[in-house]
């Protein structure tokens, strides 16, 4: 079972803002007609993403994101609509200012082994990306430490791969790493009124999409749904 390298190898380049939920309406209209829905939208045009992020005691890969280093790497679990189905480990890296994406098919029974620390298996695992996820729990103590919730609703574009995103309703398990506990405790990190916007793309936006998206009511500063998970401690 190999990992697989998604999106551009030569990596994407990715703007994150926080929009007003009335400038993500308008955007949104605008948008649906010249960019497609993503097929794996549900019958309200969303879907829900649930994910474990790792960090460590010293909050290694937290500090790293607020201090804005150029090159740092990121572990999560991924599942989708609260389902064991698919699970994904991803390693989501920034190098310069550009963004790679790998990932890998796991088991619910292998992200509970690293949730209690069983990690021994992973040293020699087929799977690169396990390897390399072994080597910061074993060396820089990474653990699960945070499950984030949200719901996305995301539009796509052939041309320059231009992939938009509204995430919404943004929660936080407080620490509490039991993530396929469909009833898991959460709380709000992200104000009401606010939708995450985030803009991935290749080499460059078409013009046509590039006028879509000049906002009035866009904060500048980059939105981390990790970073706004960890206001809670």
């Amino acid at each position: 079972m190999p990992s697989v390298t998604s999106y551009n190898p030569n990596g994407r380049k990715e703007l994150k803002h926080a929009i007003s939920k009335a400038e993500y309406l308008v955007l949104r209209e605008k948008l649906r007609h010249i960019m497609k829905l993503d097929p794996n939208a549900g019958p309200n045009g969303t879907y829900l993403i649930r994910s474990t992020y790792f960090d460590n005691f010293d909050n290694k890969v937290l500090i790293e994101k607020k201090e804005g280093f150029l090159n740092r790497d990121k572990y999560r679990v991924r599942i989708y609509g609260l389902s064991d189905s698919v699970i994904h480990l991803e390693k989501k890296s920034k190098r310069n200012n550009l963004t790679f994406k790998s990932k890998c098919r796991i088991t619910r029974k292998e992200f509970e082994q690293m949730r209690v620390g069983d990690i021994e298996w992973m040293k020699c695992d087929e799977r690169q990306l396990i390897q390399d996820l072994y080597f910061e729990m074993f060396y820089h103590q990474l653990k699960p430490k945070v499950v984030v919730d949200y719901e996305r609703e995301a539009y796509i574009y052939p041309y320059g791969n231009v992939r938009i995103t509204f995430d919404m309703k943004v929660q936080t398990s407080f620490q509490n790493t039991d993530m396929f506990n469909k009833h898991l405790p959460m709380v709000d990190a992200l104000e009401p009124n606010l939708v995450i916007l985030e803009v991935k793309y290749d080499e460059y936006i078409p013009n046509t999409i590039k006028y879509l998206l000049q906002l009035s009511d866009t904060r500048q500063e980059a939105y981390s749904k990790y970073q706004l998970s960890r206001m809670y401690g």
